[in-house]
Order: C-alpha cells, then sequence, then structure tokens
C-alpha cells in the first residue's frame, strides 16, 4: 500500500471570527461559526482525490455528495477496500472529523492515503465546507 502523504497545512491561521461566514450561518454548531474561507482552502487538500458535485464520478477517492448521513463504503461508482466495505457505521460530522485527523488511525486497513488534518480548526471549517458542498440536510 502506499505510504501516507506528508501531513498537509492547509493555510496560514486567520483571525478567528466568533460570528462565522455567512455561508455556514444555517449549519449547526460548531460549524455555524467556522471560516468559509479556510474551509475552502482545506478543501484543496482533498479536491486533487475527491468531488463533491452531485452525480460527478469518482476520482482516486470517492465522490463526497451525499457524504453525510451515507453508510461508509457505499457511494457508487468507486471500489473500496475490505475494511470500509466492512465498516458498520453512518457518516456524521463527528466521524468525519476522527477520519479527517487520521485516516489510518481510525479505520485501520483502509487505502486513503493521506496523512491527515491535524489542526482542529482546520478540520471544522473543512466539514462546515463540504456540508454546503455536498448537499448536507443535517437529517
Amino acid at each position: 500500500p502506499a505510504e501516507p502523504s506528508a501531513v498537509p497545512t492547509a493555510a496560514p491561521a486567520d483571525a478567528d471570527t466568533s460570528e462565522g461566514s455567512p455561508e455556514f450561518a444555517s449549519l449547526p454548531a460548531p460549524y455555524n461559526t467556522a471560516d468559509y474561507a479556510r474551509g475552502r482552502r482545506t478543501f484543496k487538500l482533498c479536491q486533487s482525490c475527491h468531488t463533491t458535485a452531485e452525480g460527478a464520478g469518482a476520482l482516486v477517492g470517492p465522490n463526497l455528495y451525499g457524504l453525510f448521513g451515507r453508510e461508509a463504503g457505499t457511494s457508487e461508482g468507486f471500489q473500496y477496500s475490505d475494511a470500509l466495505k466492512e465498516a458498520d457505521f453512518i457518516w456524521t460530522p463527528d466521524k468525519v472529523d476522527h477520519w479527517l485527523e487520521n485516516p489510518q488511525t481510525f479505520l485501520k486497513g483502509n487505502r486513503m492515503t493521506f496523512a491527515g488534518v491535524r489542526r482542529p480548526d482546520d478540520r471544522t471549517a473543512v466539514i462546515a465546507y463540504l456540508m454546503t458542498q455536498t448537499g448536507y440536510t443535517g437529517e
């Protein structure tokens, strides 16, 4: 299996704003106070492998549209590792947060070679960004 890529740095830290971004206002806490620009920048680490548009195909990784509320390992058009096919959980913002922190320790045996997003504020922002890009309905 491929070695995990280097630990990425999303972007220089911006001043934290307690109001958050208007794009995230309708999201549940803590995502409603996240920084949209930070989330978009952090997602650039993901976009070479993942798409977010409804109906878009898989790349190296699965399309993330409809991620939240979906059973792990079930996105159509992608060949998952046995670890993800056999995983028994639904993707929630909390699960995505733990996955993004370190995919290899979250679920041993998965094929994702990404080392993870170490900064909690980057993870919160990218999860909020994903919610706005992947059809999140809050259910």
